[in-house]
């Protein structure tokens, strides 16, 4: 197993909104990007009764996401996800987030069904 930083949330925290979790159960959604790890490789989460596998965890630069990486996010294309990324942390003023800083690195937790 590869050496990966603490956690920073709880893995019950990874995909919550609602209409991600709906795109998940439907397995349009199998990535979900976070400013921090929420979950290691073989941990798994539960979703309205649904068991999912995290399969990897790894870094990416905002600049190397390409419109794959925004379909398993959930998103049509890139500048969709990017543009709801912007808009709901628009509030945060200190969240890297705000802007879209194609140097900035986020971690991607790749899950599919158990």
């Amino acid at each position: 197993m590869s050496d990966y930083p603490e956690k920073t949330c709880e893995i019950e925290n990874l995909v919550k909104h609602p209409k991600l979790v709906e795109a998940t159960l439907a397995g349009r959604k199998t990535q979900q990007r976070r400013d921090g790890v929420y979950a290691y490789p073989d941990e798994t989460f539960d979703l309205e009764g649904v068991t999912f596998k995290v399969t990897s965890l790894e870094q990416q630069r905002l600049g190397d996401i390409t419109d794959a990486d925004a379909q398993a996010e959930g998103y049509p294309t890139l500048e969709m996800y990017k543009a709801l990324i912007l808009k709901m942390h628009a509030h945060m003023p200190n969240s890297k987030a705000s802007t879209w800083n194609e140097d900035d690195l986020v971690w991607v937790h790749s899950f599919e069904k158990a």
